[in-house]
């Protein structure tokens, strides 16, 4: 038992060398030199516990935010095409109502059409059986209606 609390130590000492060598490595680095000579860099040094919960909260937030920006990328290149397919969408009904509403006009053009020749060929020929006179037709050959007889007087009076 003592022999495994001993190696344990041994190995706890060989980790503290090694995550010494780490740190004086990353403290002779220019630029974290730089950011250490800095207001900020000062503070958290002197603060250990800040800077170990900056440290945490940056390293475990990059993952939900990585996550985030991505959803938000995905999202936004997923509205693009949505709505281009959205817009075709709406064209193509439009279209269609458009095209529809245009067949409905041809057909009540059509239909209105042939509900006024009727109606002028009934009133047309109602005229002619019940009213002769009042058409071209019904005058009789060598009889001349009031109009053309007062036509003729005025141009022979010039």
């Amino acid at each position: 038992m003592e022999s495994s609390s001993s190696e344990s130590g041994a190995d706890f000492e060989q980790l503290k060398k090694r995550w010494t060598a780490l740190v004086k490595h990353l403290k002779d680095d220019p630029r974290v030199a730089r950011l250490l000579n800095t207001r900020l860099g000062r503070y958290l040094s002197s603060h250990s516990f800040v800077a170990l919960t900056a440290l945490m909260f940056c390293a475990m937030s990059a993952v939900p935010v990585g996550l985030f920006v991505t959803f938000a990328v995905v999202t936004m290149m997923i509205s693009a095409v949505g709505f281009v397919f959205c817009e075709a969408f709406l064209l193509f009904v439009g279209g269609l109502a458009l095209l529809w509403v245009l067949s409905g006009i041809a057909l009540f053009a059509i239909v209105a059409s042939a509900v006024v020749n009727v109606l002028y060929v009934t009133t047309f020929s109602l005229l002619n059986r019940y009213y002769p006179h009042l058409t071209k037709k019904g005058v009789i050959e060598g009889e001349k209606t009031e109009w053309e007889t007062s036509t003729e007087t005025d141009s022979k009076a010039n």
